[in-house]
């Protein structure tokens, strides 16, 4: 399982797809993403382009849609039961969702972390509870993840 919910997400998950099918070819993935990761095989649950909203005001007003793509992105998870479910930055969302995901026993890697040492390290130690493994684009983040375990 991927999501990526924007669209830097889903050019950086098209890349980790194609790469994952060089060495598994077989490999079933879905999630959220958008037209890069559909062209390279993921099965779309809900397009990145619904997902991605500017401004708390517009966030507000989409409420009810974010709620019904977590739950049925998540329902998705429990029933398909996905050996590794990947998510790539967009934080209000993902973060949420690794915490959901860890409480149904599915495994979780964190593919380019969100910027928590620019909006909250309070968050770092809430990531440390809820994802498994985290991959970080910028060397001073991976002593600052391994701080916080």
């Amino acid at each position: 399982m991927i999501i990526a919910g924007e669209a830097s997400g889903d050019l950086h998950g098209s890349g980790l797809v194609r790469a994952l099918r060089q060495l598994q070819p077989e490999l079933e993935l879905f999630g959220i993403g958008g037209d890069c990761m559909q062209q390279a095989g993921v099965e779309l649950l809900f397009h990145a382009n619904q997902m991605a909203f500017i401004g708390f005001a517009e966030v507000v007003r989409h409420l009810p849609f974010l709620r019904r793509a977590f739950s049925r992105t998540l329902q998705e998870a429990i029933v398909r039961k996905p050996d590794l479910v990947i998510l790539i930055d967009y934080p209000g969302f993902n973060l949420r969702f690794a915490q959901a995901a860890k409480r149904h026993g599915l495994k979780v890697l964190y593919y380019i972390v969100p910027q928590l040492w620019a909006w909250g390290k309070g968050r770092l130690r809430k990531m440390a509870r809820c994802v498994d493994a985290a991959a970080v684009i910028f060397q001073f983040e991976e002593p600052l993840f391994a701080s916080a375990g």
